[in-house]
């Protein structure tokens, strides 16, 4: 391989009777510093590629969608095309990539209904009788740009639609039915529901490792793992893989609570994309109030480094779901 000018000078400079040890030290440091921030640049447009194609999937889905009150469709495709990151329909990406190597049309599908229930869930939890929260990814509510009404039942529709859509666009109908199965488990009462309400009641309490992570578990861990496994299960996983992503999305998604928790007392609006200190203010039950501000992020750690570990038997093929769970474990917004 043919050296830079700038490697045959520090040759040259270590190789003097002057020594350039320390010179030549500068510059191994400069490569690898040069290659993680070469990394960290891929990981983000690659994510921001999956998100953009996201988009166009969800705006097709909803343009192709008849009969729908107008009011109705003007609040759908209002939530869907706020800027969000879509964190999770990235997870089925990425996972069904891991599985057999490339995105593949059914996994956009997947992708895109799990992006609509978390945006149902959002709308409603914004909702004045759940956290009453005025701003969401930017921009005023669903409740605050439209009404209350409109907003119920534009996270009803977008709720529904997810399965609409997994029951009529996928064309295997055994991985039809597998894919609704696992985003109804996730997001059901036995799962993200349980963990909202579970969350209502523990407000102003003292709370506990143990019902924080009952909370976190069902709140925000269940949808990373439906998303990992949605990946998976488009992509021809067997039931061992699916089981590794399953686990990885669970300590992925209890890591993104913890960092949420940390990010509520230690960021500003315009970094959050919404309303910071909320969780204090609402006597909320979180990691940073139940073991502190340290022992939160040390918790964070251990699953960040769960989670790459449990990937241990993919190949390189699945680089980008390791890079996400260290992004997530660093993230400032």
């Amino acid at each position: 391989m043919r050296e830079t000018p700038a490697a045959c000078t520090i040759r040259s400079a270590s190789s003097s009777p002057n020594g350039g040890d320390w010179l030549l030290s500068l510059y191994e440091k400069v490569i690898v510093l040069g290659s993680i921030v070469s990394v960290e640049s891929d990981f983000k447009t690659d994510l921001a590629q999956k998100a953009s194609r996201i988009n166009v999937v969800l705006m097709e889905i909803l343009d192709r969608q008849g009969g729908v009150f107008p009011r109705l469709k003007e609040g759908m495709r209002y939530t869907l095309e706020s800027p969000g990151k879509r964190i999770r329909a990235a997870v089925v990406l990425w996972a069904c990539e891991a599985a057999c190597g490339k995105v593949l049309p059914t996994a956009e599908i997947a992708a895109a209904t799990v992006e609509m229930v978390h945006t149902y869930s959002l709308i409603h939890d914004d909702l004045p009788a759940m956290d009453d929260d005025n701003l969401r990814r930017g921009r005023p509510t669903c409740h605050k740009a439209f009404d209350e009404a409109t907003a119920i039942l534009t996270g009803d529709a977008l709720l529904t639609l997810a399965f609409e859509v997994l029951a009529r666009d996928i064309p295997d109908t055994a991985v039809s039915a597998n894919l609704i199965r696992t985003l109804a488990a996730a997001a059901g009462p036995s799962g993200m529901i349980t963990g909202q309400m579970a969350d209502m009641e523990a407000e102003h309490t003292v709370g506990t490792v143990e019902v924080l992570r009952h909370i976190h578990l069902n709140k925000t861990a269940r949808m990373f793992a439906a998303a990992a496994a949605m990946g998976g299960i488009s992509g021809g996983a067997d039931e061992s893989r699916q089981g590794r992503l399953v686990q990885y999305g669970l300590e992925i998604g209890l890591g993104f609570q913890i960092a949420d928790d940390i990010l509520d007392i230690s960021s500003t609006p315009d970094q959050l994309g919404k309303t910071p200190g909320k969780d204090q203010h609402q006597g909320k039950v979180t990691y940073p109030t139940v073991v502190g501000l340290e022992e939160s992020r040390r918790i964070l750690g251990q699953l960040t480094e769960r989670a790459q570990q449990v990937l241990s038997s993919f190949d390189s093929r699945a680089d980008r779901l390791r890079e996400l769970a260290r992004e997530l474990a660093q993230r400032k917004s």
